[in-house]
């Protein structure tokens, strides 16, 4: 059973507090939900669960491990940020495919089940330049999938998307829990998850205000 755990979680820039003693504990098969308003910390409180903000104090444990001692945050945590730089001269495919070789862990085919999941195989050849709002956020589900992680990380998944986009990648995301995923979803508009999510922490201040 896959855990994701985090201990009085503490990060600082300057004088100011960014996370502040976030103490959670996440379990696979479970979707959780982190809202707040712009500026909670929820987006940072994310990153940090995935190596890209290392905390002031504090620890991140996956199965009991820390991921900063350890390094092994990378092999199996699928992670989806709003305004993520993709090249826009290359294809959606194209995009994925450059990201796929950092790792080599995954074929062509495993892209195309990615692109196909996410129903943008149509646009596959399409420019990422020329993609749609909804596309690109479309493209950026797909690459944090692709690999198969045992963990995904969600920043502002619905950003962008039409309804029957939505339910798509809801009923994506529910398929990936009962598939065994630890799925952890961070919005502002509580709408999108509260009665979607296992689960639902808020956030305000860099800190958890209520379960």
């Amino acid at each position: 059973m896959i855990t994701v755990e985090t201990k009085n979680l503490t990060k600082k820039i300057g004088n100011e507090i960014i996370l502040k003693d976030v103490n959670t504990k996440f379990e696979n098969k479970k979707i959780y939900g982190i809202v707040g308003r712009n500026g909670s910390g929820k987006t940072m409180f994310l990153k940090s669960l995935c190596g890209f903000l290392t905390p002031t104090s504090g620890t991140v444990l996956i199965n009991q491990k820390d991921i900063y001692k350890e390094e092994m945050f990378s092999n199996n945590v699928g992670i989806s940020f709003s305004n993520s730089n993709y090249i826009k001269d290359l294809t959606g495919f194209e995009n994925l495919e450059l990201i796929a070789n950092i790792k080599k862990q995954i074929s062509k085919e495993d892209i195309i089940d990615a692109l196909k999941k996410v129903n943008l195989l149509k646009e596959k050849d399409k420019k990422y330049g020329k993609y749609s709002l909804g596309m690109k956020q479309k493209l950026d589900i797909a690459q944090a999938i692709m690999e198969k992680p045992e963990i995904l990380l969600l920043d502002e998944p619905f950003n962008g998307l039409d309804d029957e986009s939505v339910k798509l990648i809801k009923k994506l995301i529910i398929d990936l829990k009962n598939g065994g995923n630890t799925i952890i979803i961070a919005t502002h508009i509580k709408d999108d998850i509260e009665n979607f999510c296992d689960e639902v922490i808020r956030f305000d201040m860099g800190t958890i205000v209520n379960k």
